[in-house]
């Protein structure tokens, strides 16, 4: 059989849910490279047989991607560049392949070979099949599979030089259709079937104007920099270094004229409820004419543990955001350690001579004493006038525990709500690890806001001046989001829906029953005076376009449950629903692949079947995972509590589901214990080695064996991709097709869903319409 390496180019820009990207053949070359003998010869004997030499094939490696896209109203112009670099010592022949959406014009393509320029190619789609199904075949290999239904262009590349670099700029046109108002741009970042290294720079920059302003701005796939530049323009941002991309970089845009714009995404299958996603954004001109005054009161810790660093960051922020007050706004400063220190005694206009004063106070500051966190509390609340409906919003800041006066966590929880008359929001900041994150969590949870936790090798200042950015502007409090018609919403994250903020985007998931067209209601306070916004929107009977949405919820879902175990308590309710939702939609960390063999463990499900079967073989590490989970479910102050909680909280507050698990398990890793575990093989089949690892380089490991695809979660059994709902289908029937034969790419073809799943290799097992699906060598 003639061979073949194959190695992918990531630069395709597509059409809502088109995947395309670049592709090189390398074509058999008629060398060797040649490894030296694994022994000498000895000087005085004679001659050993040398083993025959061994073929060594380095496939190409990409340098770097980088892609530049402008986006006008609906028409997005992308230009790619990259680099190819050939590490072998002699020249190669090749092939390269390009899919690209239907409709799409090809501007320009660039590659100099022998010192021309090449020209590519078109070819239809049904062409295109054909030599993807010829390559799949011929390599033994399916990656190709995700890229079929697509166009392709195809030039042939002679010589790629020995060790050098080869770079590619391709620049294509196409146009964006809209759907309920958003618009979806895609562009494929799924190197890490292919790339033979790590990728040294991969970078994305979408540059948006539209005629109408930009409101929803939204990448479902991937953290990402949004930077306004008036209503009507915007530049996203994505960049990572020595990374192997195996994610699909998404956007999501929207045009609203309003002063709030709302979109709602959905995604339903089958008879269970609803999958939706509403994002509701501020206009940003308006941000700038109607400016809300508001009271705000600093509380910062100035005991003795603040010495040093923290309180000298803590300073810098405090100095940052009295700066930042405008001058309608009314402010406090509240230093406390033993006793509580006012600045003024009441609320203060942020006249420029009030700051002045704040400002000699903050540089005064001085860490002596205890922690009265209770009499701080209280003093902040009396601080607040018995008339007026101005937002009211506390920032308190300490490093420790209460050690003065009411020191009982549920006392001051107790004074809290006695005094928390008129809706206050307390902003926690835990400053280091010696705090006691239930008791901080508890009074954010009580006041609809949310903590944060700085570590000690973290910048307070960047931290804080960061989130007072973004609060500094109320647009509506005490927000509410209802429906009408026959559609029914819960479960809906985050919970309760927190205050909207000018420049900020509120993203709302939960499930819903019926469906049609129905108003989405939010409502809401603006200075006390209640606004009421309409929308009309539509919750789909059948949809499958927005796959992302259910593990996106489910995420959300389960940092929620997670924090109620660890805040009040563990019930065996809410342990199962954990652990079904982690293995359902593939939210491995320390905590839930812990659940997860556990409950397969208990429910005795067949070894053929189970998820993450390479962690239960070594039981050391099993045994740690479970102290792992039980330390951070208890523990509410030290290095464990507080990686517990920004782990829960990054799950709750995740915009993308990998980025969430990826940022949550990491949290929980840095201050968990290690201990040895098996290494899953990292070519690509799950195959063990004798090699033990640490039990947070287990856990990651473990981790990047589950893929969400189309809706289904899979996991690395051994050789197989196994669908998790196989385990709810023991006895169903089962269909064994061969991977490659002619009914494998018949059911591809009747089945256009399934070329994700049947993409991730050679044997896969998974579920289509109640059966069971078997692909075997």
């Amino acid at each position: 059989m003639k061979r073949v390496l194959l190695v992918l180019t990531v630069f395709l820009a597509t059409l809502f849910q088109g995947v395309g990207a670049g592709v090189i053949l390398i074509h058999e070359p008629d060398f060797w490279i040649v490894e030296p003998p694994i022994w000498p010869r000895p000087p005085i004997m004679p001659p050993r047989p040398m083993p025959p030499p061994r073929p060594v094939w380095a496939p190409l490696e990409i340098a770097f991607v980088q892609a530049t896209v402008k986006v006008k109203d609906q028409v997005a112009v992308t230009l790619i560049e990259q680099e190819f670099y050939n590490p072998n010592a002699r020249q190669l022949e090749g092939t390269f392949l390009f899919p690209v959406p239907k409709g799409a014009h090809l501007d320009k393509f660039t590659m100099v070979v022998n010192g021309k320029q090449t020209e590519a190619e078109l070819m239809s789609t049904d062409k295109a099949r054909k030599i993807y199904e010829d390559i799949v075949r011929k390599l033994r290999d399916p990656a190709l599979l995700e890229y079929d239904g697509q166009d392709l262009f195809k030039v042939r590349i002679f010589p790629i030089e020995p060790n050098s670099k080869k770079r590619i700029t391709l620049k294509y046109t196409q146009v964006l259709k809209p759907d309920a108002g958003l618009v979806t741009y895609v562009f494929p970042m799924s190197t890490e079937k292919y790339s033979a290294r790590p990728l040294n720079t991969v970078s994305v920059k979408v540059d948006l104007e539209t005629k109408r302003p930009l409101k929803s701005i939204y990448s479902p796939s991937h953290k990402v920099e949004i930077k306004r530049n008036g209503e009507n323009r915007a530049t996203v941002g994505f960049e990572a270094t020595n990374v192997k991309p195996d994610t699909d970089f998404q956007l999501v845009f929207a045009q609203d004229a309003g002063d709030l714009g709302v979109n709602l995404m959905t995604y339903k299958t089958g008879a269970e409820d609803g999958f939706f996603l509403l994002l509701a954004t501020p206009a940003v001109e308006s941000a700038k004419n109607t400016v809300i005054p508001k009271d705000i009161v600093f509380v910062l810790d100035t005991s003795g543990s603040m010495a040093g660093n923290k309180l000298n960051q803590a300073k810098k922020a405090l100095a940052f955001c009295v700066e930042n007050l405008q001058d309608q706004d009314r402010f406090e400063i509240l230093r406390f350690s033993t006793e509580v220190e006012p600045l003024f005694n009441q609320l203060t206009e942020a006249r420029p001579e009030a700051r002045k004063q704040a400002q000699t106070f903050i540089a005064s500051l001085k860490p002596i004493g205890g922690t009265a966190i209770d009499d701080a509390l209280q003093k902040a609340f009396a601080t607040r006038p018995a008339i007026g409906n101005r937002p009211y919003i506390i920032i308190f800041l300490t490093d420790g525990r209460p050690t003065i006066g009411v020191t009982e966590e549920d006392l001051i929880l107790k004074n809290l709500d006695k005094n928390n008359h008129g809706n206050s929001r307390i902003f926690c900041f835990g400053i280091g690890t010696d705090v006691n994150t239930h008791l901080l969590d508890k009074i954010t949870e009580a006041t609809k806001a949310f903590s944060q936790y700085v570590l000690p090798e973290e910048d307070l200042e960047v931290k804080l001046s960061s989130f007072y950015t973004r609060i500094k502007e109320p647009a509506l409090a005490n927000t509410k989001l209802t429906v009408t018609s026959d559609i029914r919403i819960t479960k809906l994250y985050p919970a309760p829906l927190p205050d909207l903020f000018k420049g900020d985007q509120l993203l709302v998931v939960g499930r819903y029953t019926g469906n049609g067209h129905s108003a989405a209601i939010i409502e809401g306070d603006v200075n006390g005076e209640p606004r009421k916004y309409t929308f009309d929107v539509q919750f789909a009977a059948d949809t499958a376009e927005h796959d992302f949405i259910p593990r996106l919820w489910a995420t959300r879902r389960v940092g929620y449950l997670l924090d109620e175990i660890r805040l009040h308590g563990e019930n065996q309710e809410l342990k199962e629903e954990i652990t079904e939702l982690a293995r359902k939609y593939g939210i491995v960390t320390p905590y839930t692949a812990y659940l997860i063999v556990e409950d397969e463990q208990r429910r005795d499900v067949a070894q053929s079947a189970r998820s993450l079967p390479a962690i239960e073989q070594n039981q050391q590490a099993l045994a740690e995972g479970g102290r792992v989970y039980d330390s951070f479910r208890r523990e509410r102050e030290g290095d464990r509590a507080v990686a517990g909680a920004r782990s829960y909280n990054m799950l709750k507050s995740a915009l993308s589901a990998a980025d969430g698990i990826r940022g949550g398990g990491a949290e929980v890793m840095r201050a968990a214990p290690m201990a040895s575990a098996p290494r899953p093989s990292g070519g690509g089949q799950g195959a063990m080695v004798t090699e033990t690892v640490t039990y947070e380089t287990a856990a990651r490991d473990y981790a990047q064996q589950a893929r969400y695809l189309q809706g289904h979660t899979f996991y690395q059994n051994g050789e197989i991709w196994m669908d998790a709902e196989i385990q709810k289908l023991q006895h169903a029937a089962r269909v064994k097709l061969t991977f490659g034969s002619p009914e494998y790419f018949t059911l591809l073809r009747q089945h256009p869903q399934v070329k994700d799943w049947l993409a991730l290799g050679s044997r896969v097992h998974f579920v289509l319409a109640g059966k069971v699906y078997e692909v075997e060598e």
